[in-house]
């Protein structure tokens, strides 16, 4: 039986109740995060709860919960849930009110919703890579936020998918941002480049640990917006993201990725990024 988390209350799929008003459902007028379990353990819990906090207050939506609060939800949620290799997932909308476009009164409380799942590691993607597909950027320009309205990224994967490829790669005014749900790095003469954190992309998690493994492991980096035409022509490429962590890209729209195989670079990342993983599992409960 798998046990979600609703409010305060830890409970069945049958017991969970969200109301038909609950804003998100009307203007997914919420956020969500998705954290990372390996080894029943959380993968940098602090740095999505963090996260999740911010993009709560950039709509103006005031949490109940503080960073270490959420931390245990999640924790219980895997623990519960016997997850061993999986993710939590958790968001919060402004709560059940009468449809209308404005915020409702302050007597209506967010709806914290929560799960844990399996979900194995996509180790044959992270070692063989994938093909992309780009797309037009037609999203707001709130893209930092990690809110529930998805329906462009939605549109982009299934254009992706229908076309056979792993991902869309948004490109907006002839700029590569991100993916639909992913972040975007290329790797040119051994420099790293990937998009700047601005408004037109969220700032991924994986993002930043690679950055920081850059960092550490004295891999260059340019963190500057690049074209379509600058993207094509990287020596490797490959995408980031909780779920898909460092997975390379072996084609974009049919063309191959330098020799079609997964890059020295990315390999190297990759390495250091399992580094991580190991230590994770290594600590103590």
């Amino acid at each position: 039986m798998t046990i979600y988390f609703n409010n305060g209350v830890y409970a069945d799929k049958e017991t969970m109740k969200v109301s038909i008003d609950d804003r998100g459902y009307y203007f997914g007028d919420g956020v969500y995060e998705v954290v990372k379990v390996y080894d029943g353990k959380l993968y940098t819990a602090e740095e999505h709860f963090t996260r999740f906090l911010q993009s709560a207050k950039k709509i103006r939506l005031d949490l109940p919960y503080t960073i270490e609060e959420f931390t245990e939800i999640a924790k219980k949620l895997a623990v519960d849930n016997g997850i061993v290799e999986g993710h939590v997932y958790i968001q919060a909308t402004r709560g059940a009110a009468p449809r209308m476009h404005n915020f409702p009164g302050e007597d209506v409380v967010p709806m914290i919703t929560a799960y844990a799942i399996h979900n194995p590691r996509p180790l044959s993607k992270i070692k063989e890579g994938v093909a992309v597909k780009t797309t037009d950027d037609i999203r707001w320009l709130r893209c930092d936020i990690k809110s529930l309205n998805l329906l462009g990224n939605v549109l982009a994967k299934q254009e992706a998918y229908e076309a056979g490829c792993a991902e869309a790669v948004f490109v907006r005014d002839g700029i590569v941002t991100e993916g639909s749900s992913s972040n975007m790095f290329g790797v040119k003469d051994g420099i790293l480049y990937t998009h700047p954190a601005t408004n037109l992309i969220l700032n991924g998690i994986t993002r930043r640990v690679v950055l920081k493994l850059c960092a550490k492991h004295s891999i260059g980096v340019m963190e500057e917006p690049f074209t379509l035409e600058q993207f094509n022509e990287m020596d490797e490429l490959f995408l980031t993201s909780t779920t898909s962590e460092i997975t390379p890209i072996v084609s974009v729209d049919g063309k191959p990725v330098g020799e079609g195989v997964p890059g020295r670079v990315t390999e190297r990342l990759q390495q250091v990024f399992e580094e991580t993983i190991h230590e994770l599992k290594m600590e103590i409960n």
